[in-house]
């Protein structure tokens, strides 16, 4: 996938606004463009942790790899025109994101060894959590059952760290980092939909990838990650990790935050917990415990119907 494939003419006007699926059906192509997305990310988790090399050196690959690739796609592309200080604003959100999203894969791939791929893909995906608390610090009005539904992943975090914490204190931490992630990815997406009010997709996705290759190369060379010396097969996992998780799974996440808000789009991923979960199982023989998955479903179900409160309000 490159740029060319994937740009579109950005909202400029000062109203333009991504919308929440409370205000009617995405259309049949949008619709099967999330389900690629979901797809994509889904793979992500179990990929990461079957490559043997570092998990910073794994984060900083898959956004350097992708910000080329899209970087490629300019040569296809032509210039669009956009209201004078709309490319700073642009780059400004665009470098803050990377910087987000360099958090996110810096605790959220490291989690991976730490704890199972089930455990830590159901915490990362309580970024919608995080995205509400983001909205109310914002100024907007959260009802009862959206705490309600907040206070229930909450209870289910509770039931997948309780789990974590009688099989090890490694466990327990991966389960932290997990949540961190999802916090940085809540952030991202939050940001991602201010930038694509002004920016086409790949010109976005591309400069919000290469900020956080930059950030994550510089901390693998302080931390000492081998950048190099993998086996060939880790070299596939990573292609294969930059294409299905970067290039088709956030980079369509990406697109798609000029229809939807960063609330429905953080939403929307919740879908990759049952897939990695399932994918795990399947490629790793990682089996979460009957504790865990209880607490995977208790986190869904509290999502679930804090985002359905959420949309009742806004509907």
């Amino acid at each position: 996938m490159t740029g060319a494939e994937i740009s579109e003419t950005p909202d400029t006007s000062s109203t333009g606004r991504a919308v929440s699926l409370s205000h009617g059906p995405l259309p049949v192509r949008e619709s099967v463009l999330l389900g690629l997305a979901v797809l994509g990310v889904s793979a992500t988790g179990p990929l990461a942790a079957a490559a043997q090399a570092p998990a910073l050196a794994i984060a900083f690959w898959r956004n350097a790899a992708a910000s080329t690739v899209l970087l490629g796609g300019l040569a296809f592309r032509r210039r669009e025109r956009r209201p004078d200080g709309a490319d700073r604003s642009a780059m400004r959100l665009s470098l803050l994101s990377g910087v987000f999203l360099a958090g996110h894969f810096a605790t959220w791939i490291p989690s991976l060894t730490m704890t199972s791929v089930a455990a830590s893909t159901a915490l990362v995906c309580a970024a919608p959590l995080w995205s509400g608390l983001i909205a109310r610090m914002r100024g907007a009005r959260l009802g009862g059952r959206v705490w309600a539904g907040m206070a229930l992943a909450l209870v289910g975090v509770l039931l997948i760290g309780g789990a974590d914490f009688q099989t090890s204190s490694t466990a327990l931490a991966g389960d932290l980092l997990a949540l961190t992630g999802a916090l940085c990815m809540a952030a991202y997406l939050t940001v991602g939909e201010s930038a694509r009010r002004v920016v086409d997709t790949a010109t976005y996705a591309r400069t919000s990838y290469a900020a956080a290759a930059v950030l994550l190369l510089v901390t693998c060379l302080l931390s000492g990650s081998a950048l190099f010396g993998y086996s060939a097969h880790t070299w596939l996992l990573l292609a294969a990790l930059t294409v299905c998780g970067q290039l088709i799974g956030h980079t369509l996440f990406n697109r798609s935050l000029k229809l939807l808000n960063g609330h429905t789009v953080a939403t929307i991923t919740l879908l990759e917990v049952p897939g990695a979960a399932l994918l795990a199982a399947v490629w790793l023989g990682q089996t979460p415990s009957p504790a865990v998955v209880v607490g995977i479903v208790v986190v869904l179900l509290g999502v679930h119907m804090a985002i359905r409160a959420q949309r009742t309000r806004t509907g």
